[in-house]
């Protein structure tokens, strides 16, 4: 939705910036989409800009908020909850594919990254000078470091190893008029002031725009082994969980998948598991050999005393056999509807064994196929309703199930998203949890940075 004064300041844009500016239709519809598998009403932006520089979008963000014209910032567009799409028509996108570079040091065990850095790339970077940067969300091969910043972005080492969060130590970026910001510094203490870079962390882009960011790193583990184990009952998963997470051993991952999850793989990659138990747990454990190896004896006898049927990798093939399972899961559920709907639930782990059965017979009631998954060390559950996205009262069906999912989460002592973020999806939502002096509160917060409503407009909560 082009204005005059939209016309004239991409004019403006063009003008300083030549080609890193794009208002072409077929470039800006590019941008009209992100990840986003619930139907979302999405327009097309009025422009889309590729900066190269912290100086760059500065001067973009300065153009933009002294004329009011509100902004998105996008890495890979793989949002979840339509954090990276346009919802007025009247926004400019500020993509940062081209901000992709990043810094190593060693001596202090830090990183300084654009927010267009791959975190995969990063990752496989500093692997080769034996550190290790931990979050790695299932989106981590495309995903970016500024967008899981924006997220919080989790992962299945989070039960181990914390979520991005964790891991950053200073945040660079731009807030209303073009305000030049910097939080945080490369240490691992630092308490002037309020704590404005974990703050910024999972604000989807709604309060300013991040440049920069110093990331911290640890050593890379020597060593890893993985085991797949089978059960009869939800309440010997339940109680499998319990016991390894309270026994002193801490795994770098902990999956669950459901008996849903299995047939699914089985019948997409032909793994031959077990389909007559009611899930699986993966569990995967790192650190020193030795201690690995003492773990993992720990862990199996655990695991059987609980009556799990345990399978364990003897080779690196074989654990990465074991871990496509995992893997494969998102296209693997696909297959059983025309649309998916994935939402990032977290409960305690004691109520997980309640939980589960509750979210089974909820999908009964609305008669949906119903697939659940996720990092169970950390309560986290990936709750998947397939349906037929062209039939409009399936679509209705799938929405009232998601709303009570939510309301069902709240009630067990849970949140209605882990990893996924608010966005458009579950702004609807936030208030089940947050109440509203919360709602009240988060209004302030974005009043505060972004007066005009001009970062991210219309995701998280509306003011």
């Amino acid at each position: 939705m082009k204005t005059d004064k939209t016309q004239r300041v991409l004019k403006l844009l063009e003008k300083e910036f030549g080609g890193k500016v794009k208002v072409d239709i077929v470039e800006r519809v590019l941008y009209e989409k992100d990840a986003t598998a619930i139907p979302v009403e999405t327009k097309t932006p009025v422009g889309v800009i590729f900066p190269t520089s912290k100086e760059e979008v500065k001067r973009i963000v300065e153009v933009l908020y002294n004329e009011g014209i509100p902004m998105i910032p996008r890495g890979a567009g793989s949002c979840l909850t339509g954090g990276a799409v346009s919802v007025r028509g009247d926004e400019v996108v500020i993509s940062f594919e081209r901000m992709n570079n990043f810094k190593i040091d060693l001596d202090n065990a830090t990183v300084v990254a654009q927010p267009g850095v791959i975190t995969y790339h990063l990752q496989k970077v500093v692997e080769n000078h034996g550190l290790f940067y931990p979050p790695d969300p299932s989106s981590y091969k495309f995903s970016t470091i500024g967008g899981n910043i924006a997220e919080n972005a989790g992962g299945p080492r989070c039960v181990k190893y914390g979520v991005t969060r964790d891991y950053v130590l200073g945040l660079e970026g731009v807030i209303k008029y073009g305000q030049t910001v910097k939080f945080g510094a490369p240490v691992m203490k630092d308490v002037a002031g309020y704590d404005f870079t974990k703050f910024l962390v999972g604000s989807e882009g709604t309060l300013g725009i991040f440049t920069e960011a110093i990331l911290r790193l640890i050593p890379l583990p020597k060593e890893r082994r993985v085991l797949l184990a089978f059960f009869n009952q939800l309440e010997e998963v339940g109680k499998a969980v319990t016991r390894i997470m309270t026994s002193g051993v801490f795994p770098s991952a902990l999956e669950f998948m459901d008996n849903a999850c299995i047939k699914a793989v089985n019948n997409y990659k032909g793994l031959g598991l077990p389909e007559d138990k009611v899930g699986l747990l993966l569990i995967e454990l790192d650190g020193h050999p030795l201690a690995v190896e003492e773990e993992l004896k720990e862990v199996e006898k655990l695991l059987t005393s609980q009556g799990a049927l345990v399978f364990l990798a003897k080779t690196k093939e074989e654990e990465e056999k074991l871990w496509s399972a995992r893997r494969a899961l998102g296209p693997a559920i696909s297959k059983l509807g025309s649309g998916k709907v994935n939402e990032d639930i977290v409960v305690p782990r004691s109520k997980l064994a309640q939980y589960i059965p509750a979210v089974n017979r909820l999908a009964q009631k609305y008669n949906l196929i119903c697939a659940i998954f996720g990092h169970i060390g950390d309560g986290n559950l990936h709750v998947n309703f397939m349906f037929d996205k062209t039939n409009p009262e399936e679509v209705e069906r799938v929405e009232k199930a998601v709303e009570e999912l939510f309301e069902l989460t709240v009630n067990f002592g849970g949140s209605i998203t882990g990893e996924h973020g608010v966005g458009i999806t579950k702004k609807p939502f936030l208030k089940l949890q947050l109440g509203e002096v919360g709602i009240q509160l988060v209004k302030g917060v974005k009043k505060l940075f972004d007066p005009l409503n001009l970062f991210n407009p219309g995701k998280l909560v509306d003011v």
